[in-house]
């Protein structure tokens, strides 16, 4: 048997660098692996923060009142015209805070605790029920249900966002005395125990901190502020309800988080709260009012629909102007236009304002639009024209790269069998060359659709409280209603936020799965 032989591609210097080149195979593909994966960590990341505010503001907390609809309280002499109806807010809200204070009447005893019952609903919050009732005066002198939203902070104290409560069921309490005018003792054996243990357990963790924090009791719709614990009684201040509520019952203690003096909403309220919902008149429904409503200073009244329509009248404007532009100069530059010093320069400029930033836009949308052609201001006109320029790059591109990539030879089949360079170009070369620049037009509309920056300087910032019906209309944009909304104060902004941008994400990811929809649909391989 003979040795095999040694060839020039099989040696220990040849098989190193083969083994070499393998390693370096295997890194690539790891490097490649933990790239997508690190994007697909940090979208999950991404989605997970977004969705898990938007969660809460899907849902949102109301109150229902049943009342008679006084005409001298609504419609009152010289004041009974639909306009006036639609325009008695306050007469509407008196109506609630009557109904309240015949629920809770020991709130009508000083003047902080009636304006503290009132705070349970907002007053605007009943201009729908007010414009309703315009439309038919015939419900005048009625009895009517009304639901309206609760007050913000008291909506996210029920969800459990703001200021969360643990919770420790109570014995049984045998005895209940009362010491003076809402004072009550309550005493049971080993009734206290549990809470007695969850308190020594969080004064471990928190310190003396814990002694700052409210204890409340409730037992059906009676609510009592803890002033004293020991063993085997606590004395009890009346917030709601009867002391005989608690009488043979085992109520359940709330020990809250932050103290009466950090919150926006007082132990009071936060005991009506409770015997509200007690009571079966507040309940918890979907937020559909953040699709109906338009922009509010209160975040339990506000809705995305201003912005949504103005988005859509923008996008309107931008898709009118510049995919039709931007479509047939790219068919222009690529098909008809001679190849000389003019074109380059024309192509380089292109491609430079693709890259130029949207804020640039907006500047030269304010100083033209507004300031040289006197356009109004914060209208759906102004920023689909800006937004229009901004895009028009973005197409042309899209549109010059699906006229590139339909071979030559269709073309010349074209010209071969007589057709004009014309007829070439629309009747064989654009409709083959129109899944991609559709492509590109969604695409850059879809960009156009989250710009901000641009909007933000022509105007669209402003408060818009009137769905907008025309282009000219005073309106705003759903990434600036994100914007407007992320920079308020109130916590309540925070979910309410959210759900915008998931909407306005809803609307991209629409965009782009017509672009897939596109492609495979229409598209050709060559």
């Amino acid at each position: 048997m003979t040795d095999v032989v040694q060839g020039p591609f099989r040696n220990e210097k040849a098989l190193r660098r083969l083994k070499k080149r393998r390693a370096a195979d295997v890194r690539f593909r790891t490097y490649g692996l933990s790239a997508i994966a690190f994007a697909l960590l940090a979208l999950s990341l991404l989605v997970a923060s977004i969705g898990f505010q938007a969660v809460s503001a899907a849902t949102y907390h109301v109150v229902r009142f049943d009342v008679v609809l006084d005409p001298q309280v609504i419609a009152p002499d010289g004041e009974d015209t639909p306009a006036d109806i639609s325009r008695n807010v306050d007469g509407f809200y008196s109506l609630l805070r009557s109904d309240l204070l015949e629920t809770f009447p020991q709130a009508a005893d000083d003047r902080l605790s009636r304006l503290r019952l009132g705070d349970l609903v907002t007053r605007l919050a009943v201009l729908p029920v007010a414009r309703t009732v315009a439309e038919n005066p015939t419900r005048i002198g009625r009895s009517m249900t009304i639901t309206v939203p609760l007050n913000d902070d008291l909506d996210l104290y029920l969800k459990g966002a703001v200021s969360k409560d643990a919770r420790v069921h109570i014995g049984e309490i045998a005895s209940v005395s009362e010491t003076t005018q809402n004072e009550v003792s309550l005493s049971g054996p080993s009734a206290f125990r549990g809470l007695e243990a969850m308190i020594s357990t969080l004064r471990a963790e928190d310190g003396d901190a814990v002694d700052a924090r409210s204890v409340l009791l409730t037992s059906g719709s009676s609510t009592g502020r803890v002033t004293h614990l020991e063993t085997g009684a606590a004395h009890v201040t009346m917030l709601t309800g009867s002391a005989d509520a608690f009488r043979g019952a085992r109520p359940v203690a709330r020990i809250i988080a932050l103290p009466e003096t950090e919150r926006n909403v007082s132990d009071q309220q936060i005991a009506w709260t409770l015997a509200l919902k007690e009571m079966g008149r507040i309940s918890r429904v979907p937020h559909f009012s953040l699709l109906t409503n338009t922009d509010s200073t209160y975040p339990e009244i506000a809705g995305a629909l201003a912005a949504i329509v103005g988005s859509l009248l923008t996008m309107l404007v931008t898709a009118f102007i510049a995919i039709p532009v931007g479509i047939f100069a790219s068919i222009y530059l690529e098909e008809f236009a001679p190849r000389n010093r003019l074109t380059e320069i024309i192509e380089v400029n292109i491609n430079n304002l693709a890259a130029v930033p949207s804020i640039v836009f907006g500047l030269l949308g304010a100083a033209v639009f507004l300031g040289f052609f006197g356009l109004p201001r914060s209208a759906p006109l102004v920023g689909g024209l800006v937004l229009a320029l901004m895009t028009l790059p973005t197409i042309i591109i899209a549109s010059r790269a699906a006229l590139k990539s339909v071979p030559p030879s269709i073309r010349a089949a074209a010209l071969g069998v007589g057709a004009s360079k014309m007829q070439s170009v629309f009747h064989h070369v654009l409709p083959l060359a129109g899944p991609g620049i559709l492509t590109g037009a969604i695409l850059g509309m879809a960009r156009a659709l989250g710009e901000t920056a641009p909007l933000l300087l022509i105007g669209m910032v402003a408060f818009v409280a009137d769905v907008p019906s025309s282009p000219t209309d005073e309106a705003t944009a759903l990434p600036v209603l994100i914007f407007s909304w992320s920079t308020n104060a109130e916590r309540a902004w925070e979910p309410m936020t959210a759900a915008v941008i998931v909407i306005l994400l809803m609307f991209l990811v629409t965009m782009n799965g017509i672009v897939v929809l596109l492609r495979r649909r229409f598209e050709r391989r060559w």
